[in-house]
C-alpha cells in the first residue's frame, strides 16, 4: 500500500531508538524525511546514519525538549533547512517514578516538562507550518496507571493530560484539516522498559509475569507494530480519523484479565 508520505517532512521527537526509532525507520521506508530530535546526539548520529545507509533521508536536530526555547529552534531549523513540515510524532518522555508520596513540587513539575509540556510546545510552534500542509499529529501515550512502578504522578498526570490535548487539538483544529491522534502503548520491550525490568532480582521472572497477562500471544508489543500504526495515521490514508486513542497492545488494556 502507497501511503503517499514520499517526501512528507516529519518530526519525530525522540525518534533515535526504541519506539521512536521504529517510527523514524518506517517513515523513511515509506519515503518521507524524519527529522529525528533529542539530546542523545551519538544515538541520533547512528540512526540517521543507518536510514542513509539504505539510501534513504532522514535529518536531525539535537534539542533539550525540556527547555522551551529549545522546542522552538527545532521547528526554526526545521523550516530553514525544508521550508515545511507536514506531520509532528510526539514521542519523547520517560517513566521517572515521580510519586505523590515519594516526590515534591520540583519533581513533579520536573516530570511534566519532561512528558508532556513539551508535546504543547512543539505542536504550538509547529502549527503555522501544518496549518498550511494540513498536516498530522500523533501523540504517543502510555497506559495512565503504572502497576508495580512505584509512585508515578507525574508520569500518569502527562499521559492523562496527552490524552485529553489529542481529543481537545482534534477539535480545535477541524478548521485547517489536521488531524490528531494518539497511539497508546501499554508494554512494549524498549530501552527504557528493559532498564526498569533488569532493576528486579529475576528479570526473566518479573517479564514472564507481565507478558502472562497480555492476552494476544502472550508477548510484548514491538515497536515496528506502534511504528506501523503511527505511519499510518500521519498518511493519507487515515484521513478521516482523528481524535482518536489508538490502543496497540495486545487487548492488554481493554480486554479481559481471566483471559
Amino acid at each position: 500500500m502507497d501511503l503517499v508520505l514520499k517526501d512528507k517532512v516529519i518530526i519525530v521527537t525522540g525518534g533515535s531508538k526504541g519506539i521512536g526509532g521504529g517510527i523514524s525507520t518506517l517513515l523513511a521506508q515509506e519515503g518521507a524525511i524524519p527529522v529525528l530530535v533529542g539530546r542523545d546526539q551519538q544515538s541520533i548520529l547512528d540512526a540517521v546514519k543507518a536510514i542513509n545507509h539504505k539510501n534513504q533521508k532522514a535529518s536531525y536536530v539535537f534539542a533539550e525538549l525540556t527547555l522551551p526555547e529549545d522546542c522552538k529552534k527545532v521547528v526554526e531549523k526545521v523550516i530553514q533547512e525544508f521550508g515545511r513540515i507536514d506531520g509532528l510524532v510526539n514521542n519523547a518522555g520517560v517513566n521517572d517514578g515521580i510519586g505523590l508520596e515519594s516526590g515534591n513540587y520540583e519533581g513533579f513539575m520536573e516530570s511534566l516538562h519532561k512528558n508532556l509540556v513539551h508535546y504543547y510546545l512543539m505542536a504550538h510552534h509547529a502549527l503555522p507550518e501544518l496549518k498550511k500542509s494540513k498536516g498530522a499529529i500523533v501523540n504517543i501515550g502510555s497506559k495512565t496507571s503504572v502497576t508495580g512502578q512505584g509512585g508515578t504522578s507525574g508520569y500518569a498526570a502527562s499521559n492523562g493530560g496527552r490524552n485529553a490535548l489529542t481529543r481537545e487539538w482534534a477539535v480545535e483544529l477541524l478548521p485547517y484539516n489536521i488531524r490528531v491522534n494518539a497511539v497508546i502503548v501499554a508494554e512494549s520491550f524498549t530501552p527504557l522498559y528493559e532498564r526498569w525490568i533488569n532493576t528486579f532480582a529475576d528479570p526473566e521472572k518479573k517479564l514472564k509475569e507481565i507478558t502472562d497477562k497480555i492476552p494476544f500471544e502472550n508477548r510484548m508489543t514491538s515497536c515496528e507494530e506502534i511504528a506501523n500504526t503511527v505511519v499510518f495515521l500521519l498518511s493519507e490514508k487515515s484521513s478521516h480519523t482523528t481524535g482518536q486513542l489508538v490502543f496497540v497492545d495486545g487487548g492488554y488494556t481493554h480486554l479481559d484479565r481471566a483471559l
